[in-house]
């Protein structure tokens, strides 16, 4: 078997964490390959919560090796934080059980001091960041001035990285926002304490670690952040995150060869949500997008943030199935449908007039879109205690049947709840 990449194929919140968390029972590796601790994965076993966002959602299975590629822009923080709390409740036994790679990006107090004041400024314009610094950090690898995991163990180079960003950040903080400029010293100093705490965790060369295991054919998951109409180059922007969310950023991110990927899932909510500004043409202002927001309870792992709930939009959906190109679908949190009479389903788009099946990249267009919906009778039954895909009611398995035709590619799993144990499979995919 060769890699697996698991993508989210809506504006994020898809459900990525809990699938990777039931597919880590049979994996060997999962590595982190973009974003940053702007992105939550909620998982839920044996009735415990845990919200990660930079750890990989494998971690909590222990033979199982969890890699951040070098891919991600690294909260030193945050990280240190999940660690501590994941080594206090005995799921991270190993320092061998988590690796981190040299080149990840890491963010820096003023990255998030920036990523605020322009968010500030920005008025009426926001594009509704989480304010953690990660467009700073990822512009700052861009332009050539990121300080590195691997800075952080060598004092005269973090010294000198730090000294350089600096002279610009702080410019921009005094002239621009009237902001206090950032300590240097302090900022030293606490940093090269940290990553002395996270030297364990340290790997130089990540992409080697991934390539020994798939040429010895181990099962390494690929595990991506946000959703892919947040993609920087194809998403809705400038409405997007601060880095490519597709497939394909799983062998740039990871450093793999293309061929070594045998399969990209696909994780869809079974209805559609969005967190931010940005176009969202099925979003219901309505009570009964206040009841999918309260029954999914849709709100940030990582902000609290609400989000925008609406009918699921197949036409973004194909968009996201051909630009990643998606061979299996995960369908999440079918259970929160239940109890509506009508079920509507987003199969077109009316634009100034005229029909369109085809996703429109132009932000304008989507902004105009309205959705042409088809309705299906729903279903009453409580899914959440169901152990087979047999038991399911009849209307749910014609929504289901529906959406797959529509799409063209195969639903292999149904969630039909938080927990690891609520999966039903309608295929094995191992």
């Amino acid at each position: 078997m060769s890699g697996i990449v698991v993508v989210g194929s809506q504006w994020g919140d898809e459900g990525k964490g809990k699938v990777v968390d039931v597919f880590s029972a049979k994996a060997d590796y999962v590595v982190r390959y973009q974003g940053g601790a702007n992105a939550g994965h909620t998982l839920i076993v044996d009735g415990k919560k845990t919200v990660l966002h930079l750890v990989p959602s494998g971690i909590l299975h222990s033979d199982t090796i969890c890699i951040i590629g070098p891919g991600v822009v690294l909260d030193i923080e945050t990280i240190f934080d999940e660690i501590k709390a994941l080594k206090e409740s005995g799921e991270l036994k190993d320092s061998n059980q988590l690796l981190i790679s040299e080149l990840c990006t890491v963010i820096m107090p003023y990255h998030k001091q920036l990523d605020a004041a322009r968010e500030q400024s920005a008025g009426h314009e926001k594009i509704g960041t989480t304010g953690k610094g990660i467009g700073p950090a990822y512009e700052d690898r861009a332009s050539r001035r990121a300080i590195l995991f691997g800075d952080l163990f060598y004092e005269n180079t973090l010294r000198k990285k730090v000294e350089h960003s600096l002279k610009e950040k702080n410019l921009l903080f005094e002239k621009c926002y009237g902001l206090e400029p950032i300590n240097i010293e302090q900022t030293l100093a606490e940093f090269k304490n940290l990553g002395q705490l996270l030297k364990p965790y340290r790997c130089k060369d990540t992409s080697l670690v991934i390539s020994k295991a798939l040429n010895a054919g181990k099962k390494v998951l690929f595990e991506g952040a946000q959703g892919s109409l947040l993609d920087l180059l194809h998403g809705t922007y400038p409405y997007v995150t601060s880095s490519s969310t597709i497939a394909g950023s799983a062998c740039v991110g990871a450093a793999v060869g293309p061929g070594k990927i045998d399969k990209v899932i696909g994780i869809t909510k079974a209805y559609t949500t969005r967190v931010g500004s940005g176009p969202f043409p099925t979003e219901l202002k309505t009570e009964v997008g206040q009841k999918l927001r309260d029954i999914g309870q849709e709100y940030g792992a990582t902000t609290g943030r609400e989000r925008r709930c609406g009918w699921i939009d197949l036409v973004a959906l194909k968009y996201a199935i051909r630009i990643n190109g998606i061979t299996n679908i995960s369908l999440m949190k079918i259970d929160v449908l239940s109890g509506f009479d009508e079920i509507k389903i987003c199969t077109k788009y009316k634009i100034n007039g005229e029909l369109h099946e085809d996703y429109p990249i132009a932000v304008d267009e989507l902004n105009e879109a309205e959705p042409i919906y088809e309705s299906m009778p729903g279903w009453s039954e409580d899914l959440t205690k169901l152990q087979s895909f047999d038991d399911v009611p009849e209307a749910c398995k014609k929504y289901i049947q529906f959406l797959q035709d529509e799409i063209e590619t195969p639903i292999d799993i149904v969630s039909v709840g938080p927990g690891r144990e609520q999966t039903l499979w309608l295929k094995p995919l191992f």
